[in-house]
């Protein structure tokens, strides 16, 4: 095992914390408050390389690995993890078609969003059907040389401002998981109905929303894969993308460590500053242990992807353990500030209502522990 990062990667990390730095961590409590939009800082991003890092390198992207990918978010999400949900959306949204797409499809939805700034959303979840995703009623009805489209989608990040949605349907509802399947839908196809921006607790300026499809055609070309193909390349996406996630919830977590430490030096109380106090040593030390525990085992999943080795128990012990390890670090955070923790003038209040989200999208810690028993029991 080498735990070295090699020039580039640390060349890399250092561009995305100057970004975060000088773009997000100046804005991030003023778009929270306002639920701004970060199209910006979005757009900055991309043009600094640091968007869209699933792109193989054949279709214009950088060709970074999935470690290069987890470096890059954790160090955006220090910044703002509301923010990086958007930034990784994008990743969400393409990775399907990097994983299931035909070589024709993945340069016609690839190689544009290397060439502009486009923003993509990955349309999975609906008003009934979250967790259970093999219970999807959006349907894919054959029509000779189109699909066309009939559903509702909910929870959908990017939604409002996205050019192309990757859309999960079943061509048979009675067929459970091995009817489900995945096109795409450009922006400007008739049918697609927005609906109101989600109001949330936390990841603010990520933009939220359900979606309506009404009898929306597209090429039939605009499959990705066979019908019934999409409950496969949907597994395989999230074993890509949970150890994405969890690295947003590992960047959350650095940040509200680094705050508690640098206040606990700060704050005096009994003649002392507080980070003299045993109490508070105990408590930073349990958060620093998680938040090393929870890097270590999320690039741990990102590097098996990287080698093909099949990652689907270590990514959700990834996923569960850094967002349930950043919503106890977060909450820590604030209870060490204390009432001024408690108070919007400080940073520490926005991480922790920011925490609480990484525990529900992309699949509950409660899943994932479904999925970790499933894969120790089946071997």
């Amino acid at each position: 095992m080498n735990f070295d990062f090699t020039t580039e990667q640390k060349e890399i990390k250092e561009l995305a914390l100057k970004f975060v730095k000088n773009e997000i961590i100046p804005k991030a409590q003023e778009y929270d408050e306002k639920g701004i939009f970060p199209k910006e800082e979005f757009k900055k991003a991309w043009e600094i390389g640091l968007i869209n890092t699933c792109i193989p390198a054949e279709y214009g992207g950088a060709g970074f690995s999935n470690v290069d990918s987890i470096l890059i978010s954790e160090t955006l999400a220090y910044g703002c993890m509301g923010m990086n949900t958007s930034f990784m959306a994008n990743d969400l949204a393409l990775l399907p078609i990097v994983i299931g797409g035909s070589h024709e499809q993945k340069q016609k939805w690839l190689t544009p969003f290397t060439e502009n700034f486009k923003i993509a959303s990955f349309c999975l979840t609906e008003p009934n059907n979250g967790s259970d995703a093999a219970g999807i009623q959006t349907t894919f009805k054959d029509e000779g040389s189109h699909w066309v489209i009939n559903g509702n989608k909910m929870w959908i990040t990017n939604a409002g401002h996205a050019d192309l949605f990757v859309v999960y349907g079943t061509i048979d509802p009675s067929l459970k998981h091995k009817g489900i399947s995945a096109v795409v839908v450009e922006k400007g196809t008739p049918g697609i109905e927005l609906g109101k921006k989600e109001d949330k607790m936390g990841h603010r300026s990520s933009d939220t929303r359900g979606i309506r499809f009404n009898n929306v055609k597209v090429p039939k070309e605009n499959m990705l894969g066979k019908p019934g193909a999409g409950w496969a390349i949907a597994m395989a996406t999230l074993d890509h993308s949970r150890p994405l996630v969890a690295s947003s919830a590992v960047g959350g977590a650095q940040r509200a460590l680094d705050l508690a430490v640098q206040y606990a030096k700060e704050r005096n109380q009994f003649g002392v500053n507080i980070g003299k106090h045993q109490a508070i040593q105990m408590m930073l030390s349990d958060m620093a242990m998680k938040t090393e525990a929870a890097r270590l085992l999320t690039y741990k999943a990102a590097a098996m992807a990287d080698q093909k080795i099949k990652n689907t128990e270590i990514a959700s012990y990834a996923k569960a353990f850094a967002a349930d390890s950043c919503m106890q670090i977060t909450t820590d955070a604030v209870q060490i500030y204390g009432g001024y923790g408690y108070s919007k003038e400080y940073p520490v209040e926005k991480l922790m209502r920011d925490a609480k989200l990484i525990q529900i999208y992309e699949g509950t810690s409660q899943i994932q522990r479904l999925v970790i028993a499933r894969e120790l029991l089946n071997k």
